[in-house]
């Protein structure tokens, strides 16, 4: 196994709680359609860029309406449900301060556009601490296309070998695992059922004491 040298995180799910959110937005512009979120669907927009998740919701209930318009309707919808309901992965805040004590580069690989990710993250000050951000807006394929992660690799001038991925859902895992990344599936409620077959492990949480082992990290008081 190579040396590990360079950490980079998921966002939607692995960092924040928003996986947990998207499907309350699903949600309330299925309901004024007169429709039902299924967990099918939930899994299969999971992880995706918007726009191919709008085109998921799309096909499945052969709707009228453009991406742009559900993107749109989205938005206001998850505005208000940011205000009272986002917030941070059990054990992403003491994961992320051992790492930057054991100072590896950290980075964000997320399928949500840049400019959305980074004013998302600046709410808990994570920014001032990444090497860069990448959002789905900044590659041509989104994942579980690899190369959002080859893309990283590049940028922190290490083969992805070198690289840890955090990611929670199986869309994003299997990016991370086709672009050679050291890829650790970190499944929360809403993924638990996902398949991450060519993970190296599949976490507990962010707590789990496997990370901080793989890591060499100083164990949390």
């Amino acid at each position: 196994m190579p040396e590990l040298k360079a950490v980079v995180f998921d966002m939607d799910g692995t960092i924040l709680n928003t996986e947990m959110l998207y499907p309350q937005v699903s949600t309330e512009i299925l309901r004024r359609r007169g429709l039902v979120l299924t967990k099918d669907l939930t899994d299969a927009m999971m992880g995706r860029p918007a726009p191919k998740a709008f085109q998921v919701m799309i096909d499945w209930h052969d709707l009228a309406d453009s991406i742009e318009t559900l993107h749109q309707e989205s938005e206001e919808i998850f505005s208000d449900i940011l205000e009272t309901s986002l917030g941070l992965m059990p054990g992403f805040t003491e994961l992320f301060k051992s790492i930057l004590e054991a100072s590896y580069p950290i980075a964000v690989c997320t399928s949500a556009q840049r400019a959305s990710a980074i004013d998302l993250l600046g709410r808990f000050n994570i920014t001032p601490e990444l090497q860069f951000v990448i959002g789905g807006d900044d590659v041509e394929h989104g994942k579980p296309d690899p190369e959002i992660y080859l893309t990283a690799a590049e940028r922190l001038g290490l083969s992805p070998g070198e690289i840890v991925v955090f990611e929670d859902s199986e869309t994003g895992c299997k990016a991370a695992i086709d672009a050679g990344t050291y890829a650790i599936a970190v499944p929360g409620d809403h993924s638990r059922g996902h398949g991450f077959d060519g993970a190296q492990f599949v976490a507990d949480s962010l707590h789990d004491r496997r990370i901080y082992e793989q890591l060499e990290l100083q164990l949390p008081m």
